[in-house]
Order: C-alpha cells, then structure tokens, then sequence
C-alpha cells in the first residue's frame, strides 16, 4: 500500500459534506418481476419491439443493482456501471438520467452519494471508485484521475422530475467545492481547461497530437468539452444557488462563465469551418470534428446568429449524418472507423442524449425529433437480433458483431426510456414550476400510463393515431395531483389545467 505525504488545501465547503460521515444503508434491493407493474407504463402503436426493449432495459437496470459492502464503504444501494465492478463518474450520472423514472420503485439517484461519500478534503472526487474496497483508481493529480463535471446536470434534472430542495442543499457544497478543485488543478494559466482521453469519457479518440499518449495525456492542449461542461455546470449550480438562496456564495462563478464563453467563441471557434475545436500547445487549432464539440449546445455557448452553421455538421452526410447518428467522430476523419471501435465513430448513448437536449434547447426540435428516431431505431433493430442493448453502436450498420459489451445498463437504457418519453413521445416535466410539457409530433398512438411527476403525481396520458402533422391531437389525460399542461403541435399550442382524478379529452 502507497502511502503519500499530506499536501491537501482543504475546501471549507467539504465540511458541509454530510454524505462522508453517513453509515450504510440497509434497503432491500426490489425484484423486478415484483415491480414491473409500477413502472411506468408506455405503449406506441405498431412499436411491439421498441416496448419489448423498454421493457429489458428495467429488467437489466434492477439486475445490476448492488449494495454497500463493509470493504467499499459506500454508504448507498445503487446500480452498477455494467463494465467492471467499479463505479463511474461518468457513467452514473448518465445512468441517472434515464433511471430517474423508476424513482418511485427504488431511488437510483443516490448511486451518486457513493461518489459524494469519498469526496477529498479539497473537494477531489475520482472518476472511478473500486466497488470491492472503495479505493480510488488514480491519484488527484493523475491527468486522468476525473471528470466530466455533468454530475449536476443529472441533479438539476432530477430536480426538475421531482422537485426535491432537500437533495439539492444536500449536493450544493459537494457540487461546489468539485468544481472549484477542477478550476485550481485543471487549468492553464490563461484560464482554460485540460483533460485527457479517459478524463474527458471517449477514452481512444484521435485528439492529441501524435507525440502524446491518445489515453492518458493531457496533451499540453486546450479541451473544448472541459472547457463548455464547466460553463454548462457552472450555469447549473448557479441555478441550485438561486433555489437555495445560497447565490451569493458563488457569485464568482458568474465571472468565469463570462470569460470561458468569450474564449471558447474567440479561440477554438474555426471562423472557415464554423465548428469548435480543441487547440493545441502551438495555438493551432486541432481539426478533429468530435461530438464533444455539440456541448456548446447544451451550455448554451454558441452565438445565436451561429447556431445553425454548427447544427449543419449534424445533417451532413460526410460528417455526422451517417446511417446511426450520430457517430462520436466526424465521417471525415481519416481515423473514423465504420465498425466505431470506440470513440472512432461508435454512436455513444450518453453522448446522443447530450445533443438531444442541446438541439431542443437551441430550438431545433425537428431535427432533435428526427435524429431520436433513427438512434432509437438503430437500437431497437440491434436489440431485435441480441436480445439485449449493448455499450455503443456501430454507425454503419446494425451487425451486432461490431458491438462492444452486452447487458450494458448502464447508460444503454437511455434510448428505450429517456429518449422515448421525451425526444419520441414529447414529455418534459417542470415540477418546480407545475407544469409538464407535451411537444407532440408522432402520427401514431402513443402514451404513457403511471408517468411520475413530483413526489406523488401519477399520470395517465395518451394521445390518438392522426393522419397529418396538421391534424389537432385527441388526447385522453388522468392525472392524481392538480397540474398545468400545455401541448404543442405544428406550430399550435393549449394549456390546460388538470384537477385530480378527472380524466380529460380533447
């Protein structure tokens, strides 16, 4: 055993920490053959398979659930990454994301208070935590040992599906004092920020330079997907803030969301290409068209009268338009691969999601609608010929000998859930605010039965087969809990104001 010299700052902040000094729980772990009707319920005609695979992914995500053990010290039931016993930074948070809707059978969500259990005294928190004795994989400084920083992101959502204040002061200062150990350990002197192949997630894509290590060198380079997760994480736990009262604290914060925007629109903005890229030690720009570079989307970074020359890379056939969208690395990379061998072109679950809800947030719905289809689409035919969802996809063809590893769920159950409630069938809770938002755009009969909105909401949902965009929705809604919803159509809009137990047509 290594045993290093103390050289810890300590972060004030740690001390509010209170998931280090919790004991493990002691929750049985629910059987899904015991649950499985309490989940919720979708149904969308002529789609048997895509339910069919809805349905795997539960019973995959409640097989992978583990407990605490007395070697880990995690303090939390939780579910597993699906790759090799350990937990994973990034992985979770993306897990959570989909598994928020089964909160009402078991609470995935605290899977993260195994990460914010072993966070440093300085506000550190490893990528990847051993599940047999809770160690971390890497040392602090290790130039892969962390990251990304989208943990509040999986928060902040979470909070919007359920409204729970009490978990969000829980998670501020842990939030908090991780982000300002990566300001102070991940940055250049002029203020932007490294990573490395494994820190940043898409461990073998080609962007250092060919003298440095794909993997495990930072590169001497400027990260764009570092450098826009920490504007989009910044702009989060301001928003936490703000719902705490507690904004002051991080007024800071506010400063470095200004100046990481100015430099990543000034000096990885290809003003030729129009497209965001890293840069090297040189100043040189790389020109490597990632997926990584869509986080300007989500961060709501990109300039308005640009956004729709960067969205265009998505639609081009010689770069990301390709059979399964969207591939990890532009078609016109001499390194892509058709088979994706990773992240050289592997159509990534997490990664799609993150456009997703970009392109919505950018207002591009339509194409948000059209690429969810065709990803769900490519999952659901792999699932139909395996029986099973896998870690990624290959972007030329469904052959699933070009797979990676099966039973992935893990993030693999993104699609089958998250993106089918709400890319496919158009549902986006606010229950801050009351209101679910019902964008409405398939011509066939679809719906969801026990939707979970807040703590107690429950809601029966359904909309009837039409024949044209044009024609108005005839939709059927029972909710438990008074509500607002409003639905959008073609460009039409209703609002609506649910009482309980009253079921509603239009």
């Amino acid at each position: 055993m290594i045993s290093y010299k103390n050289t810890y700052i300590k972060n004030a902040l740690v001390s509010e920490n209170d998931f280090r000094r919790r004991s493990a729980e002691k929750e049985e772990i629910p059987l899904f053959t015991d649950i499985k009707k309490e989940l919720p319920q979708p149904f969308w005609e002529n789609h048997d398979s895509t339910i069919d695979c809805y349905w795997k992914v539960w019973e995959l995500a409640f097989s992978n659930i583990k407990k605490p053990n007395q070697g880990n010290g995690f303090i939390t039931n939780y579910i597993d990454t699906a790759y090799n016993d350990n937990i994973f930074m990034w992985d979770s948070a993306f897990i959570c994301l989909f598994t928020r809707y089964g909160t009402r059978i078991f609470n995935f969500q605290k899977t993260l208070d195994n990460f914010y259990s072993k966070q440093h005294p300085d506000g550190f928190i490893c990528r990847e935590i051993r599940g047999k004795d809770g160690t971390d994989c890497f040392h602090r400084y290790d130039p892969v040992s962390t990251g990304p920083n989208i943990i509040p992101w999986t928060e902040w959502e979470y909070f919007q599906n359920f409204g729970d204040k009490e978990r969000l002061d829980q998670i501020f200062p842990v939030l908090v004092s991780y982000y300002q150990w990566l300001k102070s350990n991940r940055t250049w002197p002029d203020g932007s920020y490294w990573s490395s192949g494994w820190g940043t997630g898409m461990d073998n894509q080609p962007r250092v330079e060919s003298k440095y290590n794909i993997i495990f060198s930072h590169g001497h380079m400027v990260w764009l997907d570092t450098c826009l997760q920490q504007i989009f994480a910044a702009k989060i736990l301001l928003k936490i803030g703000f719902v705490l009262e507690r904004w002051q604290e991080i007024e800071e914060i506010e400063n470095e969301i200004a100046f990481l925007t100015e430099f990543v629109n000034n000096n990885l903005w290809d003003k030729r290409i129009l497209f965001y890229y890293d840069k090297y030690a040189g100043c040189k720009l790389s020109d490597v068209k990632s997926i990584g570079a869509y986080w300007a989307l989500i961060g709501e970074v990109v300039p308005n009268n640009l956004i729709d020359a960067f969205v265009k890379h998505l639609e081009d056939p010689q770069e990301f338009n390709r059979p399964h969208r969207i591939p990890s690395l532009s078609f016109s990379h001499p390194g892509y691969k058709k088979d994706g061998r990773y992240w050289q072109g592997g159509v990534w679950t997490p990664t799609n999601y993150m456009v997703l809800r970009g392109l919505d947030m950018s207002g591009k719905n339509n194409l948000a609608h059209e690429i969810a289809l065709n990803h769900l689409k490519n999952v659901v035919e792999v699932y139909e010929k395996t029986g099973t969802l896998w870690e990624y996809y290959a972007p030329e063809s469904t052959d699933p000998g070009l797979m990676a590893r099966p039973d992935f769920v893990g993030w693999g159950g993104i699609p089958p859930v998250a993106v089918l409630f709400e890319n496919i069938f158009g549902f986006k809770a606010n229950v801050p605010d009351n209101t679910l938002n019902w964008n409405i755009k398939l011509l066939e009969g679809h719906g969801i039965e026990k939707y979970p909105f807040g703590k107690d909401g429950l809601l029966d949902i359904t909309c009837k087969k039409r024949n044209s965009p044009q024609e108005i929705p005839v939709v059927e809604i029972r909710s438990n809990i008074p509500l607002k919803l409003v639905i959008n159509w073609n460009g039409e809009s209703k609002k609506l104001n649910l009482m309980p137990n009253k079921t509603i047509k239009i």
